[in-house]
Parts: structure tokens; C-alpha cells; sequence
């Protein structure tokens, strides 16, 4: 379940790096998710709340999950993620370009040990509910209780506009599928 939310903050912390614009003000609407594995996938997330609808950015968010993997999650663990934007009543899949969109990470325990480097506290609520934040992740169940997060102000590249998108997330390791996750929601921005 985390390895989804450091999946997402990786992704708002590279969206800082890309020759981007600078948004005041931005909403997320009729966010929704859903697993997209098979039956056996040994990771799951069971229950995510996101609120309000629409999220506000910058703005406050009230967020709680819940997952479990009955495998450890290790390095090299691989996330292939396919984004998609509706146009013209067509879903048109978005390249990767500069680690954005339609990508292949493969280790996303790298890209965690870079944001989190080891010997430092996992961030808040993860250290409040000793959740981890890094590779590896222990078989079990993981639990975020209802937490309220402050939204900073997020830079997003000037193709990533206004519009309806599916974003499909397929964690791996050693050429297995261990979780998929698929989002949607609608992004409107100035």
C-alpha cells in the first residue's frame, strides 16, 4: 500500500525537476481506483479514501488506506505505469518524457532510498503509525488511519493539462506481476 503513496509523492517530486509551469491553482475530481491484477497478485490494496472531492492543490487532503502483500517487497521491485488522456472521446496514451507519464521504473526502491535515505525517519503520519517507507516491505497488513496532509503549490508540465486520465500502475519483480492499481479522475487547473 505505501509502495502506491511514495509512488505518487516520487511522482509530484520529479514533476518539480521538468521544464514546467507554474500552476496556482489546481483540482482533482471524481478521483476513483480500483485493483487491476489478477486474483493471486500477493499485494493489494484494500481501501483507499481520498476527501474532499474536489481536491484542492494547494489545499488540504484527508487521506486513509489500507493494503497487504503476503510476499516481502524487495529490491529490484519494477513499476510500469500507463497514463492515458481522454481527447475527442478517444483514450490517447502520454509518452514517458522526463520520467512523466507512460514510464518504466525499474526499481522503485532506488527512487525511494533517494527520497528517504536510510538511517533518516520516515515522514509524517508513516513514522506516527510505524509504516515504512522503504524497501523492503515485510509480508502483512498495512494500515493508514484518516490523516490530513497539506498540498503544496505542484508544477506540472505544460502537456499535462486540463482533462480526464487513467493511470494504471503494475508492480513487479523478476518478471512477475505482484499488484496493479488503476486510477482515474478528471485534473482541472488555471
Amino acid at each position: 500500500m505505501e509502495k502506491w503513496l511514495m509512488l505518487a509523492v516520487s511522482l509530484t517530486l520529479v514533476l518539480d525537476q521538468v521544464n514546467c509551469r507554474r500552476v496556482t491553482k489546481a483540482q482533482i475530481l471524481g478521483f476513483e481506483w480500483k485493483n487491476c491484477g489478477k486474483p493471486d497478485d500477493p499485494a493489494v490494496l484494500k481501501a483507499l479514501a481520498l476527501s474532499p472531492d474536489p481536491i484542492t492543490i494547494p489545499g488540504e487532503l484527508t487521506a486513509s488506506a489500507s493494503g497487504a502483500t503476503s510476499v516481502e517487497l524487495a529490491t529490484p521491485l519494477s513499476v510500469t505505469v500507463t497514463m492515458e488522456k481522454e481527447v475527442a472521446g478517444f483514450w490517447v496514451k502520454i509518452p514517458c518524457v522526463e520520467e512523466i507519464g507512460s514510464c518504466h521504473y525499474p526499481d522503485i526502491c532506488d527512487i525511494l532510498s533517494q527520497l528517504i535515505p536510510p538511517g533518516q525517519d520516515c515522514p509524517e503520519p508513516l513514522h506516527t503509525y510505524g509504516l515504512p517507507c522503504r524497501c523492503p516491505f515485510k509480508a502483512g497488513s498495512y494500515s493508514l488511519p484518516e490523516s490530513d496532509f497539506s498540498l503544496p503549490h505542484v508544477e506540472l508540465p505544460s502537456w499535462l493539462t486540463n482533462g480526464d486520465y487513467s493511470v494504471r500502475g503494475v508492480l513487479g519483480s523478476g518478471g512477475e506481476e505482484l499488484a496493479c492499481l488503476e486510477v482515474a479522475l478528471s485534473l482541472h487547473s488555471d
